[in-house]
């Protein structure tokens, strides 16, 4: 190659401020509160190869699914049939290799003098996509048919003009159209800006030069990543965890994985992993993929950008048709949870490896609550969020209290902007007191947040996970709580609701509460110092009686 290793790195902020500003876009042009508020997107850069060259601010789990659009339009279309002013979109996790189908992938080419240079490409995650549930992520899906309107990778737009046969075909089978229509503008406005700031980028710097530091940025990654390996002793890691249930038969559902460090290769082995449920926490290998590279970023290199390339020194095997790498027609829409299970036996493993940066396991869910119903102005709404956790106890820290984990990045819906769109309030929002392990750094706690439909009846549907297996601590320290969903009665009477309920129905007289699990403790209790007890106590975020219970200290000293 002749260009520099710094043009190189100048080429990639560009491109890495590209995606940034289509993020932004996207975020600020979109209708839903999934998107606009929660911040449920991701953007991303590709080569006319399909390589990820740069990814914009986004969730690690929409790494993959990108991916596997542009791979597929590539094999089906050839560089020979992409036009200027296409644009393709897909949300298939099998014929379109995502991850699951509320997750809509729209990728444009990007060309200069009649080439192929690059793709511009986004990723959101849509309130509802269609099927048997409102929100799509209802449990008791036990087929992919069930979970919404599959989309093979397509045309949205044809040389410049859109397919509005397509459009009209995806807004009939999806609810709440009109704010299903402002997202998808929102995702096409955000890759016609990467059209232009990339045709800049283009002719500052030519198209040559352009694919040549695309290659050279993919190859800076793959040297990293293999240096960053390097720092692991060599030999086999493992670890073992389960996934609560599936919502229809099958509970304690096992991962297991095995790790080998090979001087600068690593191979991540699945074997012995349970066979894929009949529910819908199946994931599918893109998923998988994305899990295992997260796990590699965060704990190897956090700086290092993340693109192809980090793929290059990885090897990763799964028994097909296990949970971890499931196969048609398997349901995958609550794939997340599992994710974040295959990311707690990767971290399991390599704590012997890394204990300094190694955390003890979090909430370890994508705890989801998806509410549709008819308000008073007689309008149809479908809301759908996910709620965060306490994170696991660092070898410095105490865990973070009620944020989202590892591979699902997305942010707190504030309580104004829920009730100023949808006719449901927030009764109760907070910690959960006690819900943090023990240990010399404690575990972060847990959320409450209960919600009650205001003048008329809503329904309910959740996914949940940690609900039954406690967060596990590590090196000593002890586990967190665990979560649950409960319906509570104007009457004082409280009933605890399946993990995984669909289509449950609620009126004014009730709420629905959801309660988050808390994060794990690092280290053994006892070395936690009186003053940090001194703190928990004061804040109130634990009491008394859990500290003097935990802790081998006596209520006296709290005082």
């Amino acid at each position: 190659m002749t260009i520099s290793p710094i043009d190189a790195e100048l080429l990639r902020n560009a491109m890495a401020s590209v995606a940034d500003e289509m993020y932004i876009a996207l975020m600020k042009s979109a209708y839903s509160t999934n998107i606009k508020e929660r911040k449920d997107h991701s953007t991303a850069l590709f080569d006319s190869d399909g390589r990820v060259v740069v990814q914009g601010e986004s969730m690690p789990l929409h790494l993959a699914s990108m991916l596997g659009l542009v791979e597929v339009v590539l094999e089906k279309y050839g560089k020979q049939g992409v036009r200027p002013g296409d644009m393709f979109l897909s949300n298939d996790p099998y014929v379109g290799r995502g991850s699951h189908l509320p997750d809509v992938a729209i990728a444009a080419p990007i060309f200069c003098d009649g080439e192929l240079v690059m793709f511009a490409c986004n990723i959101a995650h849509h309130a509802d996509i269609g099927g048997m549930s409102p929100g799509s992520m209802a449990g008791g899906m036990t087929e992919i048919y069930q979970e919404g309107l599959r989309i093979p990778p397509i045309r949205l737009f044809d040389q410049g003009e859109l397919v509005q046969d397509v459009m009209d075909l995806i807004l009939l089978n999806v609810r709440v159209p009109e704010e299903r229509l402002g997202d998808y503008n929102a995702q096409i406005a955000a890759n016609q800006l990467g059209l232009r700031r990339c045709s800049s980028l283009i002719e500052k710097w030519g198209k040559d030069r352009i694919t040549e530091g695309c290659d050279a940025i993919i190859e800076a990654v793959a040297r990293r990543t293999r240096v960053a390996i390097r720092d692991l002793a060599d030999g086999t890691y493992e670890f073992e965890d389960v996934v609560d249930d599936d919502g229809v038969s099958r509970n304690n559902i096992k991962i297991k994985v095995s790790i080998t460090v090979n001087g600068d290769e690593i191979e991540f082995d699945f074997d012995g992993t349970d066979p894929q449920v009949e529910g819908n926490n199946n994931v599918t290998m893109a998923g998988l993929q994305a899990s295992c590279l997260y796990c590699l970023k965060v704990l190897l290199d956090p700086d290092c950008p993340q693109n192809h390339g980090m793929l290059d020194p990885v090897t990763i095997r799964a028994p097909e048709g296990s949970i971890v790498n499931a196969t048609f027609p398997a349901a995958s829409a609550a794939r997340a949870q599992t994710a974040q299970r295959i990311v707690d036996v990767i971290f399991g493993a390599l704590a012997p490896a890394y204990p300094d940066r190694i955390i003890a396991a979090g909430t370890g869910a994508n705890t989801s609550a998806a509410f549709f119903g008819r308000g008073a102005d007689g309008k149809y709404y479908v809301y759908l969020e996910t709620l965060g956790g306490g994170a696991g106890g660092r070898s410095y820290q105490d865990g973070t209290d009620g944020v989202q984990v590892h591979m699902t990045n997305t942010s707190n819906l504030p309580i104004e902007a829920l009730e100023t769109e949808y006719p449901l309030m927030i009764e109760r929002y907070e910690y959960v007191r006690d819900s943090g392990g023990a240990g010399k750094f404690r575990g972060g706690l847990g959320l409450r947040r209960d919600y009650r439909p205001i003048g008329h009846e809503t329904t309910f549907s959740g996914q949940g996970e940690r609900f039954v297996n406690k967060p596990w601590g590590i090196f000593g320290g002890q586990p967190g709580a665990t979560g649950r969903f409960a319906l509570l009665h104007d009457d004082g009477k409280t009933q605890r609701l399946a993990n995984k309920p669909s289509a449950l129905r609620v009126g004014p007289s009730a709420q629905i509460s959801v309660i988050t699990a808390g994060g794990g403790g690092f280290e053994d209790p006892a070395q936690r110092k009186i003053e940090h007890l001194k703190s928990d106590v004061g804040s109130d975020k634990f009491s008394k009686e859990f500290v003097t219970d935990q802790y081998p200290c006596g209520s006296h000293e709290l005082e």
